[in-house]
């Protein structure tokens, strides 16, 4: 994987004054984005995630996913700590594209669910890959994380690629009536670490 550094600028947000680096995949021409805040690259574990990219919920406010809620708290969380690291992964709808993503959510409507409308249109239930955010974390001088997330396979997909993972932070965010079974079917059919949400329906709180 061709994974080539850019530009980087500052970026003002309402958490805070973090840094945006630029970084280019020349095998399929995506870009991608690392925000950092404060020193990461002192050689102790970084605060992060990997956030893959989801324009309904991060930029259009929808309640489907939790994903806007999960991309908010993660850069208050680096803001309020004064140091860690957000790359957001040009990877729509589990790496599925934003058009099928939409042809997905058609089918939920109708009644699949989240995996069961990706697998009917021939995909498998997450796509995603990280192989490619080692590049961009060796470029911001990162050897180790304290990932905030609830998905293990994000944990073992860094460990597989030599970054370890000193610790899993949960972000558990944006509980709604209109994502209730998406979180669901994440807990259990994907296996992220909801608490008891996949084992109770009706009185389940992520957040437990």
């Amino acid at each position: 994987m061709s994974v080539v550094f850019v530009a980087a600028s500052q970026l003002p947000t309402p958490f805070g004054l973090f840094t945006m680096h630029g970084f280019l995949d020349e095998t399929d021409g995506k870009e991608h984005v690392a925000l950092t805040f404060g020193d990461v690259a002192d050689g102790e574990p970084v605060l992060g995630r990997l956030h893959s990219e989801c324009l309904t919920g991060d930029a259009l406010f929808s309640l489907r996913c939790d994903c806007g809620f999960q991309l908010e708290a993660a850069l208050r969380a680096i803001a309020e700590a004064g140091r860690g690291v957000l790359l957001y992964l040009r990877q729509e709808g589990r790496g599925i594209g934003l058009l099928n993503k939409i042809r997905a959510y058609e089918l939920q409507d109708a009644g699949a669910d989240t995996v069961e409308a990706n697998e009917r249109l021939g995909f498998g239930a997450d796509q995603r890959t990280y192989a490619l955010c080692k590049p961009m974390l060796e470029h911001l001088g990162i050897t180790s994380l304290r990932l905030m997330t609830n998905n293990p396979r994000k944990v073992k997909a860094l460990e597989v690629l030599g970054i370890p993972v000193a610790e899993r932070v949960p972000l558990q965010e944006g509980l709604n009536p209109h994502n209730r079974r998406y979180l669901l079917t994440k807990a259990g059919k994907l296996g992220h670490m909801l608490g008891n949400l996949h084992q109770n329906e009706e009185t389940a709180d992520p957040a437990s």
